[in-house]
């Protein structure tokens, strides 16, 4: 029953129309009318991005990949490499190799054209129900519901939902589809996003000016912050690991490209150990022979299901290396390195040449 979202569509559009928040990716509503249509690659990039990561983080990267890469054909023609390393610092590195493999099939089996359904583009690598559905509604008003983090928490709100997610999670999805109306369903999610980022926060929620302070069975309950409810996660494991920075007199730095499977797939890194899970003694090899020295300090770095702690050793030396190349200054710049690894490297900074 779509209409059932009517009244809750009609005063939650009109607050976006006034209030939506300038991105490099959105069309605005003003444009919208005056026929401005969005571009699904820019939509599909920009989502691909936000995925575990906030919007102040992302605005810097989309400038930069849309000035380096367009359109998705360019982006399909990109170096592998060039992408990582452009991708640097967002993290959740299986999302820029997907974000590759979608790029090429959408060139090579689909003319260049994103497809126009949400089904048609749950079929393309790395596009879940939820990119999906933010592409089909935002770029071709198909009326599928979105649900991120911001939505549940609104929704939950609305209908004042008990059940504690992750097992929510049904229950506010189907909440959403019921409400996501015909017309104007792409405004429609970016304003459920916008009023959950905005409005109807975590904490201290801004019920007074809300513009579904008046349909929200919380606001009348008078406990909104109180939901969703969110069963207690488990604490996460320590695990533990070394790094190994050598340098050569001339300043390039030993680095290797990791296996494109596990995490940090695909980046450039510096050789090191297995990270343990049970936070048992490290074991491993350096990648070559030299006067090792413990850097002061450790490198410290979250995860999703662990923290992992590292201990980085550094060396100048001219040795061969067993693993990985040394790359020069011209060959690559810390920027290129994920957020891990430019840790260990400025830990080890202070012991080694100026580059």
């Amino acid at each position: 029953m779509r209409d059932a979202g009517v009244t809750h569509s009609t005063p939650l559009l009109e607050w976006y129309d006034a209030n939506a928040r300038v991105m490099p990716w959105r069309v605005s509503p003003q444009d919208r009318r005056a026929g401005v249509r969005p571009d699904p690659y820019r939509i599909w990039l920009s989502e691909v991005m936000l995925q575990q990561t906030t919007v102040a983080a992302v605005r810097a990267y989309f400038r930069r990949f849309t000035e380096r890469w367009p359109t998705v054909a360019d982006l399909a023609g990109a170096e592998d490499a060039a992408v990582m390393a452009e991708w640097a610092g967002l993290g959740y590195y299986a999302r820029a190799r997907n974000l590759l493999k979608c790029a090429r099939v959408v060139v090579a089996d689909h003319g260049g054209v994103f497809p126009a359904t949400c089904a048609g583009l749950r079929e393309l690598p790395g596009i879940g129900p939820y990119t999906a559905a933010a592409i089909a509604s935002i770029a071709y008003d198909e009326a599928a519901a979105v649900v991120d983090g911001n939505v549940e928490r609104v929704i939950a709100r609305l209908f004042h939902i008990q059940t504690p997610l992750p097992a929510a999670k049904p229950e506010l999805t189907a909440l959403a589809e019921r409400l996501t109306p015909v017309q104007r369903p792409g405004d429609y999610a970016q304003a459920m996003m916008d009023l959950g980022a905005t409005i109807c926060t975590p904490r201290n929620p801004a019920c007074g000016i809300c513009p579904l302070r008046a349909q929200c069975q919380a606001v009348a309950l008078g406990d909104p912050a109180s939901l969703p409810r969110k069963t207690p996660k488990p604490e996460k494991p320590v695990r533990i690991g070394r790094l190994w920075v050598a340098q050569r007199p001339d300043g390039a730095l030993l680095l290797e490209r990791r296996p494109d499977k596990g995490l940090l797939g695909g980046m450039l890194g510096f050789p090191g150990t297995d990270w343990d899970a049970k936070g048992g003694a490290v074991t491993g090899s350096p990648p070559l022979a030299a006067d090792w020295q413990e850097a002061e300090g450790e490198v410290r770095h979250t995860f999703t299901h662990f923290h992992l702690r590292l201990q980085v050793y550094v060396a100048v030396t001219e040795a061969n290396p067993q693993r990985g190349a040394f790359l020069s200054a011209g060959e690559f710049t810390p920027e290129d390195l994920p957020t891990l690894m430019r840790k260990a490297y400025d830990l080890a900074s202070s012991a080694l040449m100026p580059r």
